[in-house]
C-alpha cells in the first residue's frame, strides 16, 4: 500500500496521475484528511493504514512568506510535520520518500555543481526548515530516500511557467533575474524518479533530481515565452529584491540518479512536453 501526503499539491497531483496511469493502488491525503502537524492524528492514520511506502510531498513552499508571516507554519509543516510522518513510518516499517530542495545550499560556489554530500548552508527560512526535515528523516529512519530538487514546474498548480505566461498577456516587457542559476525540474520527471527508486530498490540515501542542463531565470523565461512578442530584459538580484535570499548558483549534480539507469530529459525538452500537454 502506498500513502501520498500533499496529494493535491503541484507534485502530489502529478504523482497521482502517474500512479493512476500505472494502475497502482494508493491513498492520497491533504491536510483535511491527515494533518501532519498533529502527531497523534498522523500516527493513528498511518498505523491504521500500514503503508509500505510513503511519498511525503506535503510541504510549506511559500519561500518569501516563510521569512515572516509564514515562519511558524513553515516550521510546523516542514519540520514538525516531517518528523511526525517519519516517526509513524518507522512504526509500520514503511519506506519514506522525502522531497527536499536546492535551497539547502548557499550557492556561493559559482560553477560548482553540488554533490549530494556537499556542505549545506541554507540562506533562507524555507531552506533551513527543509534541511531540518532531511535531518529528521535521517535520524528517525533507515529506509528512506531524500530527493532534492529545484525550480519545479508542471501543469498542476502555481509555478514560474504559468506566472510568465500570465504576465505576458498584459505586459510588453518583463524584467527577469539573470544572476541566479539552477536546474528547472518538470514534476513529471520528478514523479517518475520517485517511483523509479522504489521499483529499482535503489540504495537508501540522498539523491539530486532535476532536468538536465542549467540556466538563469532570465534564460528560463526566454524559453517559456519564445513564441510571444514580449521583450524580456535581464536584471540583477540587487535590482529585484525579495524577502528571502536565493542561492546564486544552486546547480545540483545528477550523476547519482543517472547511475541508477534513470534517463533524464533536458529542461528544454521537458518544458516543451509540458506545454504541449497543457495545450
Amino acid at each position: 500500500m502506498i500513502l501520498l501526503t500533499g496529494g493535491n499539491g503541484q507534485l502530489g497531483t502529478e504523482l497521482r496521475h502517474l500512479l493512476d496511469e500505472n494502475k497502482v493502488d494508493y491513498v492520497s491525503t491533504d491536510a483535511s484528511e491527515m494533518d501532519i502537524t498533529d502527531a497523534k492524528a498522523t500516527m493513528a492514520f498511518i498505523t491504521d493504514l500500514k503503508p509500505d511506502v510513503i511519498y511525503h510531498c506535503a510541504a510549506y513552499t511559500a519561500v518569501d512568506k516563510a521569512e515572516d508571516e509564514g515562519k511558524e507554519l513553515d516550521e510546523q509543516i516542514n519540520v514538525i510535520g516531517t518528523e511526525n510522518v517519519a516517526k509513524a513510518a518507522k512504526v509500520v516499517d514503511a519506506t519514506m520518500v522525502y522531497i527536499s530542495t536546492d535551497y539547502v545550499f548557499d550557492g556561493r560556489q559559482q560553477g560548482h555543481e553540488y554533490q549530494v554530500d556537499d556542505q549545506t548552508n541554507p540562506l533562507n527560512e524555507y531552506g533551513r526548515t527543509k534541511l531540518l526535515g532531511e535531518n529528521a528523516v535521517k535520524e528517525i529512519l533507515e529506509k528512506y530516500y531524500i530527493i532534492r530538487t529545484s525550480w519545479v514546474f508542471g501543469q498542476y498548480g502555481h509555478n514560474f511557467v504559468f506566472t510568465m505566461q500570465n504576465l505576458a498577456k498584459t505586459r510588453d516587457t518583463l524584467t527577469i533575474v539573470n544572476d541566479q542559476f539552477g536546474r528547472p525540474t518538470w514534476t513529471r520527471t520528478l514523479a517518475e524518479f520517485m517511483l523509479f527508486v522504489i521499483e529499482k530498490r535503489a540504495d537508501y540515501g540522498t539523491y539530486h533530481l532535476s532536468n538536465e542542463n542549467s540556466c538563469s531565470w532570465y534564460e528560463f523565461a526566454k524559453e517559456i515565452l519564445k513564441d510571444t512578442n514580449v521583450t524580456i530584459l535581464p536584471v540583477t538580484s540587487a535590482e529585484f529584491p525579495q524577502r528571502a535570499t536565493r542561492p546564486q548558483y544552486s546547480v545540483m549534480d545528477l550523476s547519482k540518479a543517472t547511475a541508477l539507469g534513470f534517463e533524464i530529459p533536458t529542461w528544454e525538452e521537458a518544458l516543451e512536453l509540458m506545454l504541449d500537454t497543457v495545450k
